[in-house]
């Protein structure tokens, strides 16, 4: 005989994953932008809970003014600095067509500048290999200046989809900051889980994004902005696009932004301009190398748990995956994944302990 109730409860679940995999597809243009709508709110809940207590029973009102701060305080800046990092890529790009900037002739600058017995080294190991390496570095620098430019391009020509998604974002914002914490505590009672580990699995996920956003975010665009004006100091040109590369390195554990400085300081001095290779250094190890130390500790508080490692390699491949959102989406996939290991490996050593019969005397 049938069972009824189980044969209703597997139609429900078939239709929970239909309508949910439908609702996945219809949204789907607009993912990014409910990504970081709701990033944005559990960012900033805090702020919106003082402005609550301010003016208790005016939830609106409290919402609307978070908004207006966020809207102040982070999306005005951030579309002065990109128009303007996109005014100079799209000059450095120009540049490189016209031949004014030569990536191949600096790359042999610096060999030429290399000590005689490391230039033999080189030798020995054969020329055409340097001169092909010099050539894949040139075109491929060449290449992400295109795409750059060509990313560019393509905002401009998509502008009305763009100013859709971010209207979108922003009303989205609006409603969770009001009403996310109870939209939240409706989810995680909804997840098929136990009421423990769902909600240890929703503070995992809110101190990860917390830990992304305010920590290794800020961090890192402090660090791009000394690295800015490190590079404006010593006269380098397009120093915002090369702080704007720095910011996106120091997203990156076990690379940071040395990866941008060292090799400028390094053509600095082979180049013969050695009071700004100097100060390129010295800036780079003592004041943006130490700002990670110092303002992590201040703006993050606590740790979220993920090894270095991992931080590394879940943010390149959330960035391939997703692109700017991969930032955040990244590391938090791999904070759930540790967090959901640890939780069942938890579990199985206490069904262990109470299954465990301590031998008779």
């Amino acid at each position: 005989m049938i069972d009824r109730q189980r044969v209703e409860n597997g139609g429900l679940v078939l239709l929970l994953a239909l309508v949910t995999i439908g609702l996945a597809l219809v949204v789907s243009e607009f993912a990014s932008a409910l990504l970081w709508a709701a990033l944005a709110a559990i960012l900033f809940q805090p702020l919106f809970h003082r402005l609550h207590e301010r003016w208790p029973g005016r939830r609106n009102l409290a919402a609307a003014m978070t908004l207006l701060t966020i809207t102040v305080a982070v999306i005005i800046p951030a579309m002065v600095i990109g128009s303007l990092v996109v005014e100079q890529a799209s000059g450095v790009y120009a540049q490189l067509r016209s031949g004014q900037i030569n990536f191949a002739l600096y790359f042999q600058q610096v060999h030429d500048a290399l000590p005689e017995r490391l230039q033999n080294l080189l030798g020995n190991a054969g020329l055409g290999t340097f001169e092909r390496a010099q050539a894949r570095l040139s075109e491929a620098v060449s290449s992400s200046a295109s795409m750059l430019t060509q990313r560019a391009l393509t905002i401009g020509a998509n502008a009305a989809a763009f100013l859709l998604a971010f209207g979108v974002a922003l009303y989205v914002t609006f409603f969770l900051v009001r009403d996310g914490e109870e939209l939240g505590a409706k989810i995680v009672s909804a997840l098929p889980l136990e009421p423990s580990v769902a909600q240890r699995l929703a503070t995992v996920f809110a101190t990860v994004v917390r830990a992304t956003l305010k920590g290794s975010g800020l961090v890192a665009l402090a660090q791009g902005a000394l690295g800015a004006i490190t590079f404006a100091v010593v006269g380098l040109p397009a120093a915002l696009l090369w702080g704007m590369l720095m910011a996106i390195a120091a997203l990156l554990p076990a690379i940071g932004p040395a990866i941008i400085w060292g090799p400028v300081a390094i053509y600095l001095f082979a180049t013969g301009a050695i009071w700004q290779g100097a100060v390129v250094v010295a800036s780079g190890v003592f004041v943006i190398g130490l700002s990670d130390n110092i303002l992590r500790p201040m703006l993050v508080g606590r740790d979220a748990g993920i090894p270095d490692w991992l931080v590394l390699v879940t943010t390149l491949g959330g960035i391939e995956v997703m692109g700017l959102s991969g930032i955040v989406v990244g590391p938090l996939a791999g904070a759930l994944f540790i967090a959901s290991w640890q939780i069942l490996t938890e579990q199985r050593q206490a069904d262990k302990a109470l299954s465990y019969t301590p031998p008779e005397a």
